[in-house]
């Protein structure tokens, strides 16, 4: 088998011009669908690289796919690069500092994610080029990951049906193989019509569709005593009726995100939901009509290909933060609670040492979990063909994803090595799988097992289509 320095190798000679991309990414953050500058970026880049590109994957205008190799298995490194809502920030100011009022921002290091996938994908090109191994290297560039299910609708479409195995990994607090543990989830809006009246004078005449999205949210609330402890529904109103109280509302909108620990258990949290739904129309004489946004299916672990990560990953080591990086992490910390600080590596199942600013460790692959889980809609790939994933520290211990702390430290040195040192992790990993066909066959046989237990079920139904955005003028 080669060596794995030589994949490396090849990453660290390109990672100036990736890093300069994650960064280019950062300064123009894109929420879901809407990230055309963003893929822009991405396309370029494959092309500088003489990938075959194909633009606009499943009808996604900032979807992209790029392959190098010829014949062989296909290997699919996963990238993403949408940004959050609310969340633009200063990078390198340790206080929240706006870049602009209500901006968006990198709150989950997508643009990082996106970047280290395409280098590693190049690394893999050119590795395969240097070797004259018969594989192939396939990049997904994938939009809206946050809340938009893009790789579901991939999936759906068969756009992953001849991959032997996907790679993928996300920024972090700490440097981990992933489990195969994510919620399952189901975006959902619920439409109430009423009828309008004057709220004084003759409210008796009117039928409150405001009324009905609270009572809905009433009857969600009492749920929460009777589902699993895993599970999760929040909710936000998309549309209250307007701002003028003396109207009784008409017309209003309330999307309920459900999340179960398995596609089963949130189809039926789901089927419950409605009913609660139905029932808020019928106490208050209005009618509902529901239409899914989004959903993502739970991540489905697959142990041959985690083994294999884990042996790459642990040759490699920690990333190698120094002492500036503990410096600005400190700052950061300043920020933080101690409840925030534990929460990293309760994940992990270990204790954090309180003057552990930055992780400096690969957490085994057996290793006990607590904490919450998020969604991906990484689990939709990982139902349809075997996947794994990644975590590699980029920020400082305790830091909260999804806020301006984790936009803050986004364009850091430390960000940068942690992305290059994702790079590392996932090139090494594709290479060792291509070299190891017998892997390959494993990994397959458990995930066919798997699936004939329980087989795929896309939680987007079929007629659903992606809610695309129009290109900015």
């Amino acid at each position: 088998m080669l060596n794995e320095e030589q994949i490396w190798n090849f990453v660290d000679m390109k990672k100036a011009d990736f890093i300069a991309l994650s960064d280019r990414v950062f300064e123009t953050p894109e929420t879901l669908y809407n990230e055309y500058a963003s893929v822009a970026e991405h396309v370029a880049a494959l092309n500088a690289e003489g990938f075959t590109v194909t633009e606009g994957i499943c009808g996604m205008p900032t979807a992209v796919m790029g392959e190098a190799g010829t014949e062989g298995p296909v290997i699919a490194i996963l990238g993403e690069f949408d940004a959050l809502p609310g969340l633009s920030q200063q990078p390198g100011v340790a206080e929240h500092s706006p870049l602009e009022a209500g901006g968006n921002g990198h709150g989950c290091g997508h643009n990082l994610l996106g970047a280290a996938a395409l280098l590693a994908a190049t690394a893999v090109k050119d590795w395969l080029a240097k070797n004259n191994i018969k594989a192939r290297v396939r990049y997904y560039g994938c939009p809206a990951e946050e809340g938009g299910a893009a790789k579901a609708y991939m999936v759906r479409d068969g756009l992953f049906d001849d991959v032997a195995a996907a790679i993928s990994w996300h920024p972090s607090t700490f440097n981990a193989v992933q489990h195969g543990h994510s919620l399952a989830n189901s975006r959902i809006d619920f439409t109430f019509h009423g009828k309008a009246a004057h709220a004084a004078a003759a409210p008796h005449l009117g039928r409150s569709a405001l009324d009905a999205c609270e009572l809905m949210n009433i009857g969600v609330n009492y749920m929460r005593e009777h589902m699993p402890d895993s599970a999760r529904v929040h909710y936000a109103y998309l549309d209250v009726g307007g701002a003028a109280p003396n109207v009784v509302q008409a017309k209003a909108t309330v999307r309920q995100l459900v999340r179960a620990g398995d596609l089963e258990t949130l189809r039926d949290l789901v089927a419950r939901v409605r009913k609660i739904a139905d029932g808020a129309a019928l106490m208050t004489g209005t009618s509902v009509e529901a239409k899914v946004y989004s959903g993502v299916s739970n991540l489905v672990g697959n142990r041959p290909l985690e083994e294999v990560m884990q042996r790459e990953f642990d040759k490699l080591g920690p990333v190698p933060f120094d002492s500036d990086d503990d410096k600005f992490a400190n700052e950061i910390r300043k920020s933080l609670t101690s409840a925030d600080i534990a929460a990293s590596f309760q994940r992990i199942g270990r204790e954090t040492p309180p003057d552990l600013v930055m992780c400096d460790f690969v957490a085994p692959l057996d290793r006990s979990n607590s904490g919450g889980e998020g969604s991906t809609d990484v689990g939709d790939v990982s139902w349809v063909v075997p996947t794994v994933q990644a975590r590699v520290a980029t920020c400082a211990v305790g830091t909260p994803f999804h806020t301006w702390q984790t936009v803050a430290q986004g364009k850091m040195p430390a960000a940068h090595k942690g992305m290059v040192h994702a790079a590392k992790v996932m090139a090494s990993t594709a290479t060792a799988l291509m070299q190891a066909p017998d892997v390959l066959v494993a990994a397959r046989a458990v995930h066919d097992e798997r699936q004939a237990r329980t087989p795929y079920q896309c939680p987007i139904p079929q007629d659903v289509k992606p809610p695309i955005l129009p290109r900015p003028e």
